[in-house]
């Protein structure tokens, strides 16, 4: 019985506890690193996958390239660019002032007084002038009629795409690349051109011969490194979309905070695409103030970059407002105060219509009952359904987005409706014990 009096020892730890211990610690500060990691990787890749989606399903597409290039065939800055470039063109092979003094040096062989020849070649200003004013006019007359438009459409499918062209160089035709330089061969303009005024009486111009000329696009220095950054994108598809997809995804199961991590993930992605929409800013910019001398028309050079990125800003755009849109579902589905309010005040909206409605015999029967018993499943399957159109939408915009959103809201509005009349029983009042929106999920 001495025993019983003794002093009891502090009971030790479990055999392994305190190794287990760690590696539970471990394991959640390796999990912790591995989220974050994902997720900044993601926000980084997001506007990449952008831009692979651009270079390959846009910039590579000859269709979508060609409406896409089409509609500059009328923008009024290349049509004044290649109509300044045919004038050219045909004026260095028609020489007023040098037909002006063959015809006089030919009438003085013929007994023309000198004095009379001499007036007669001081009118090859004039005569140059009053030529330069015709090809003008028959150079715009081609350039706004429907030549152009085919002779430009023809020329950007002939060598596949413009774009194509401009970022790795491959192809032939009308539209050519050469050391950062991308030109249109006007040379076909230039022959109607002629054709038009020998038929409008100016039999010199009969004597223009075929001309290659070509009126620079854009150009430069910085092309051939693009190229490879080009066919890197290209080789990367369509999988590096998906790829940043299950690498978000992984990210925000590994997270302890789930739906925190869903809203940071979302809001660094848009920060990101904020941040390339920017870039691109100042990059068209910065082009424009160092275009080369061979680009003679600022105008016609900005038209061109804004329609070759017209696409990329559209995603860029999109996924900055998917992001926040994201962001905001999160936050209004967590437990701060605003949406907790905002939730019951809808419930107890609902459950107000429902009790009306089955106060004057509107009642939804066994789908108000199923409702209410299956909200939870159904929220998550209409949240899958519009997260799986957007996934295959062509190419979405910001107005996709933002309806998607709308619809999602109906779906759920409705859906509220419904489980609030699952709740009101026959002479409206709630059909449970609790107050009005238990069991709502």
């Amino acid at each position: 019985m001495s025993d019983a009096h003794e002093p009891r020892s502090a009971p030790g730890p479990a055999p392994g506890g305190e190794g287990t211990a760690k590696g539970a610690m471990a394991a959640g500060v390796a999990r912790k690193v591995a989220s974050a990691v994902l997720i900044v990787l993601t926000c980084i890749l997001v506007p990449v996958a952008l831009l692979t989606t651009w270079v390959h399903d846009i910039v590579l597409d000859t269709d979508r390239y060609v409406a896409t290039v089409s509609p500059l065939a009328t923008d009024p800055a290349i049509q004044d660019a290649a109509v300044h470039r045919i004038t050219e063109a045909v004026a260095v092979h028609v020489d007023g002032q040098q037909a002006a003094d063959d015809i006089a040096n030919w009438l003085e062989t013929q007994g023309l007084p000198p004095r009379a020849a001499d007036a007669l070649k001081g009118l090859g200003p004039q005569l140059d002038a009053a030529v330069d004013q015709a090809v003008t006019k028959a150079a715009t007359r081609v350039v706004q009629s429907e030549v152009f438009d085919k002779v430009w459409t023809d020329a950007n499918r002939a060598a596949h795409n413009l774009v194509v062209h401009a970022l790795t160089g491959k192809g032939r035709g009308a539209v050519g690349v050469s050391e950062g330089t991308v030109t249109l061969d006007v040379g076909a303009l230039v022959e109607k051109v002629k054709n038009d005024l020998v038929d409008a009486g100016l039999s010199p111009a009969k004597h223009i011969p075929t001309v290659n000329e070509q009126m620079v696009l854009f150009k430069s220095d910085e092309l051939a490194k693009a190229r490879e950054g080009a066919r890197l994108l290209d080789a990367l598809g369509n999988w590096l979309p998906v790829f940043v997809v299950l690498i978000g995804a992984g990210g925000v199961f590994l997270a302890r905070g789930r739906r925190r991590a869903l809203a940071r993930t979302a809001l660094g992605a848009a920060f990101a695409c904020l941040v390339v929409a920017i870039g691109l800013v100042v990059a068209r910019r910065y082009y424009l103030d160092h275009l080369p001398p061979e680009v003679q028309s600022k105008a016609a050079a900005s038209a061109v970059f804004d329609t070759l990125v017209r696409f990329l800003r559209v995603s860029l755009r999109t996924a900055i407002v998917l992001g926040v849109v994201i962001a905001l579902g999160t936050y209004c589905i967590g437990p701060g105060r605003l949406p907790v309010a905002v939730r019951s005040r809808s419930e107890r909206t609902a459950d107000a219509t429902a009790r009306w409605a089955a106060a004057h015999q509107i009642r939804t029967g066994r789908a108000g009952t199923w409702a209410q018993q299956y909200r939870r499943a159904v929220t998550l399957a209409a949240l899958l359904i519009v997260s799986l159109v957007f996934a295959l939408w062509n190419h979405p915009t910001v107005l996709t987005v933002l309806l998607l959103a709308l619809v999602l809201l109906a779906v759920l509005a409705v859906l509220a409706l419904l489980s609030a009349s699952g709740r009101v029983g026959p002479g409206g009042q709630a059909a449970g014990t609790g107050p009005p929106g238990e069991g709502a999920g």
